[in-house]
């Protein structure tokens, strides 16, 4: 089965656990599509389609929020997986579900949380200065499941 991986990225989390997926699946059957680079490309030559998105300020990316709106029908048409990279544990399930509309999450044969990064060499003062106070981390830190990673992937070649 050919799987587009359709994600954006804010400080590389996002496209790490995407490149990955891409990697278990098999390079050959998999194309990856950064909304921020390849907003425009044709969703019918895939079978299934793995959608993914970064948490910032308890919300998704605008990117993956407009695609997801613009091609439903063609999601509901597919096997589709979905996924979030977030670093607050207790909002996640909340952060999911706003992140993706319902009719989608009860399509998606694979639907996980991925865990998530703190980049402070990526992020700007700003940034930085956020998360020190409201996560109280004050270096790089990262909190990427990979047991979910491979739960995605299996559930992508199962369906």
């Amino acid at each position: 089965m050919r799987t587009a991986i359709v994600y954006a990225s804010k400080h590389g989390t996002t496209e790490k656990v995407a490149q990955k997926i891409q990697k278990m699946l098999g390079e050959d059957k998999a194309q990856l599509f950064d909304l921020k680079n390849n907003r425009h490309f044709d969703l019918a030559q895939f079978d299934q389609v793995v959608v993914g998105g970064s948490i910032h300020a308890g919300t998704i990316q605008k990117r993956v929020k407009n695609f997801v709106d613009q091609h439903r029908p063609e999601l509901l048409e597919k096997n589709l997986g979905l996924f979030i990279c977030c670093m607050h544990e207790q909002e996640a399930e909340t952060e999911f579900n706003n992140a993706y509309p319902e009719i989608l999450r009860s399509h998606a044969v694979s639907k996980k949380i991925m865990g998530g990064e703190f980049r402070f060499e990526k992020m700007n003062f700003v940034e930085k200065a956020l998360v020190r106070k409201i996560a109280g981390v004050n270096d790089s830190v990262s909190n990427i499941d990979e047991g979910k990673i491979q739960e995605l992937v299996g559930e992508m070649e199962n369906a």
